[in-house]
């Protein structure tokens, strides 16, 4: 009984992971369609391209590293403990 059941675990599981790897086109559900081509532009965006984040929601990271030393400006915050 309990190999049944350990076979029956690792086919379930088997069959869990096949669908992970998964990947094509999204699509509406039946009887749904897509939102209307937002004001201005000619052509309708598709689901992909919808779930994809603007450049304002997902910015790139801009880092300056520093090419040489520099002396540090004082800072009026920077106190020694208190005693």
């Amino acid at each position: 009984m309990a190999r049944i059941a350990c076979m029956l675990l690792l086919m379930m599981s088997g069959l869990a992971l096949s669908g992970c790897g998964n990947r094509r086109e999204l699509e509406p559900k039946v009887g749904q369609v897509l939102p209307a081509a937002p004001y201005g532009r000619s052509d309708k965006p598709t689901a992909d391209t919808l779930l994809k984040p603007p450049v304002q929601a997902k910015p790139e990271r801009n880092v300056e590293l520093r090419q040489r030393s520099e002396e540090r400006a004082d800072d009026p915050f920077d106190l020694p403990p208190e005693s």
